[in-house]
């Protein structure tokens, strides 16, 4: 894990949003890089993916994923276990680099991309001796 829970505030993250002008293209960009899992939600006219991203019994957080434009105010970071292999993932299937792997010192590797529907994520590898 890149950080010690305890010491963050009791505001957790519970959820994630992706929005995509094409959410299919989307849905098959995030599970052949990240191996996330997609659901498609059966509510009658509304067009949404529930996402999972893992197994429960480890910490994070799962989101959804709809039909509208990509937006780029927020960035979620999710952590990947060897930053280089998911970059170039990332560049095999459509996405773009927009800030190439880095160190924050005493935290990790930290790199951010934009998937093909332009949205914006960062990635981060644990390493504590990063600097």
């Amino acid at each position: 894990m890149w950080f010690e829970p305890s010491s963050w505030p009791s505001f957790e993250v519970v959820h994630f949003e992706i929005m995509a002008k094409t959410p299919q293209q989307a849905v098959d960009f995030y599970s052949k890089d990240l191996g996330w899992k997609f659901q498609k939600w059966d509510n009658p006219g509304m067009d949404y993916w529930l996402i999972t991203t893992g197994n429960d019994n480890v910490p994070g957080i799962n989101g959804g994923l709809g039909p509208g434009d990509p937006v780029k105010a927020v960035v979620n970071t999710i952590g990947v276990a060897d930053l280089d292999a998911t970059l170039k993932k990332v560049v095999q299937h459509g996405g773009k680099v927009l800030q190439p792997r880095g160190p924050l010192p005493g935290v990790g590797l930290y790199a951010a991309f934009e998937d093909p529907t332009g949205n914006q994520l960062g990635l981060m590898q644990d390493d504590t001796a990063a600097k």
